[in-house]
């Protein structure tokens, strides 16, 4: 086995594939073996493998020998990326703002009160800032999701999120807080 220093400095520097191939034969099936350790599924343990292995390249120039050894530095990031998964599993991703306006009544009912408030919601839409009339309307009357609106319009996805909320609220107060 070659020298794992020597190999990530000619990855770092000439971005040398054959360096590359050689680590990579050496460390992923030691990576793949400590994550099925740690609990992950055959897919999983690949999938991060693989991805810890893209890291490898494209980070190869971060690699300092004189805080550790390769394999240690390869194995810091495999462990950082099971910890990764391990804390989005334990936390899914829930988008408040959709699951607040998610109504949990009847859709006769809803339709009802939808006919009934038309008026007052459109004089309330008018009475927004533009910009979260534009969002609240892209969101629930041509029903796209929040990270399409973001992408479409090229903004954050938080900016997106913070003026339907803002807007939401702003409706709110002017119907009435009707939920």
């Amino acid at each position: 086995m070659e020298d794992l220093t020597g190999l990530v400095r000619a990855v770092a520097l000439q971005r040398d594939r054959a360096a590359f191939c050689t680590i990579f034969e050496v460390m992923a099936p030691r990576v793949k073996a400590f994550l099925r350790r740690g609990g992950a599924d055959d897919q999983t343990a690949e999938d991060v493998t693989q991805d810890v292995m893209i890291t490898v390249w494209q980070r190869a120039a971060m690699y300092d020998p004189a805080k550790a050894s390769v394999s240690t530095w390869v194995f810091t990031i495999a462990r950082n990326r099971r910890i990764d998964l391990i804390r989005r599993a334990r936390r899914p991703e829930i988008d408040v703002v959709e699951t607040e306006m998610r109504a949990e009544e009847d859709p006769a009912h809803r339709e009802m009160e939808a006919r009934l408030d038309a008026p007052a919601l459109a004089s309330a839409m008018q009475r927004l800032p533009s910009d979260q009339k534009a969002l609240l309307e892209l969101a629930f009357f041509e029903d796209k999701t929040h990270t399409a609106i973001a992408e479409s319009l090229g903004l954050p996805l938080g900016t997106v999120k913070s003026r339907l909320r803002l807007g939401l609220a702003k409706l709110r107060a002017a119907l009435g807080d009707i939920s």
